[in-house]
């Protein structure tokens, strides 16, 4: 889409990056309403999230698991400069699939993961993509006996990528791993790809489950 076409097309007053994430959400989701967490001082005007909000939803798919998808990594707001970019913002918006523990509080730590990712991306300027990994320098969960110690980045199974007004963007799935599975990716990167083949036979959706040991 052209500037003047988008100028012409789109109102002022909306948010057609945010729309068009909610648009996918809805071929997933239907007419589920998901609790929204919103950053109380947008990052634009110097609030100290980059993330404007994640929305988690409720899935049964595979197992019951909680799927959060966070707004803030792409141009979510009325920018007709945006038009004819090739990527929306960094290209992506994160998402995670946490198995659901009976019991368990709502898990406001993994939107706070989410944020610390942002903010190494916002700051370095270095951005993630598909296959890449990172280790957490600990628990993904803070203060947790968990042994998923590091992430690896993949294409949403279900979400996959989409076209916005400001261009193509992929929803990057957040993956949990142990500290043996980091290890083996570190010392052969060129792996990935095969271990992530390996996970999908059994964890076709990689929801991320604390509990989990080596595959």
């Amino acid at each position: 889409m052209d500037i003047e076409t988008y100028k012409l097309q789109v109102d002022e007053e909306s948010s057609p990056g945010w729309d068009a994430i909610d648009t996918a959400l809805e071929v997933v989701y239907g007419n589920q309403e998901p609790e929204h967490f919103a950053s109380a001082i947008k990052y634009m005007i110097g609030g100290p999230d980059p993330i404007d909000g994640t929305s988690i939803y409720d899935s049964h798919n595979q197992t019951h698991h909680k799927h959060f998808i966070s707004y803030g990594m792409s141009d979510l707001y009325f920018a007709p400069e945006k038009a004819e970019n090739e990527f929306n913002g960094w290209g992506f918006e994160f998402t995670f699939r946490l198995k659901c523990v009976e019991g368990e509080d709502r898990p406001m730590w993994a939107i706070g993961l989410m944020n610390n990712l942002a903010r190494y991306v916002f700051q370095s300027g270095n951005w993630f993509e598909e296959f890449h990994y990172i280790p957490t320098n600990g628990p993904i969960k803070f203060d947790s006996p968990t042994d998923i110690v590091g992430l690896i980045f993949i294409q949403d199974p279900e979400l996959g990528t989409i076209n916005t007004p400001h261009g193509k963007l992929v929803f990057l799935q957040m993956v949990g791993i142990t500290t043996k599975e980091l290890e083996k990716i570190k010392q052969n990167p060129t792996g990935i790809e095969a271990f992530i083949d390996d996970m999908r036979i059994s964890n076709p959706l990689f929801i991320t489950d604390l509990d989990r040991k080596d595959i």
